[in-house]
């Protein structure tokens, strides 16, 4: 049973995506790139290339580990439950957003000063894939797919947090914090991507003798015979018998 229903290719896809961020986290620690070396920088051209390796590149053991986790989850789920549309849903969703905040200028909303930044982590995808697998499940009201809903709601609903300025709630110094533009653009990808694809990929089955039309002739002589054959199952019970009191009328004139 397990094996006709789970999907092997969607584990193979976490691990390569989870092993290839850690591969990259070592290349960071065995200083083989150094500094803002793969990273998003908003605006400059060279941080264009940040789109395709800021992904695989960490700030800390920390910062890995609390990526590694969600990101192998949330593929499987996406390759499990949406293998016709998976990698578009995980490409699309990744180059978009992460285009999206190298669009966004980054300035501090509280002081409106403007801050050179390098941005790294998967953070982005981690919302791609956490709001498109919710608001799929939401849009397309399919009860399989909104069980889905409903778990990474339920592990992952402070995610929600992760949207807001991080001005607004941190004191940390620039470099160590937390890219909100990440996890908003993220966040707006999957739900797009949610509502533009919600009648793509796996349909919801309807069974033949759902449609309104349905007639089976075969059905029907088998009702036919089973009714012929046990008559005592059609006869109404003698509690369910609705007695009408004219029929008792003669009976109690002459008791009168």
């Amino acid at each position: 049973m397990l094996k006709e229903s789970l999907n092997y290719k969607a584990v193979i896809y976490a691990i390569i995506m989870v092993s290839a961020m850690w591969f990259g986290f070592l290349l960071q620690n065995f200083d083989l790139i150094e500094g803002c070396n793969g990273a998003i920088i908003p605006l400059t051209p060279s941080g264009l290339k940040g789109i395709f390796f800021s992904p695989f590149l960490h700030g800390g053991i920390d910062h890995i580990f609390g990526n590694s986790v969600p990101i192998f989850v949330l593929i499987f789920l996406l390759f499990q439950f949406y293998p016709s549309i998976a990698k578009k849903i995980f490409f699309t969703g990744w180059f978009v957003s992460a285009l999206l905040v190298w669009m966004l200028p980054p300035i501090d909303i509280l002081t409106g000063e403007y801050s050179h930044v390098c941005i790294i982590g998967a953070s982005g995808i981690v919302y791609v894939l956490a709001f498109f697998l919710f608001f799929s499940g939401v849009f397309r009201w399919n009860m399989k797919l909104l069980t889905v809903s409903l778990i990474v709601a339920l592990y992952y609903g402070s995610l929600v947090w992760g949207v807001m300025p991080e001005e607004l709630f941190s004191t940390l110094p620039e470099p160590s914090r937390i890219s909100w533009q990440s996890h908003l653009s993220g966040a707006v990808v999957g739900v797009i991507l949610a509502f533009v694809l919600r009648k793509t990929g796996e349909k919801t089955k309807k069974f033949i003798w759902q449609f309104p039309n349905y007639y089976s002739e075969k059905d029907d002589k088998l009702w036919q015979a089973y009714k012929e054959n046990h008559p005592e199952d059609f006869m109404e019970l003698p509690y369910l018998k609705k007695e009408d009191p004219w029929d008792h009328l003669d009976e109690i004139r002459k008791n009168g």
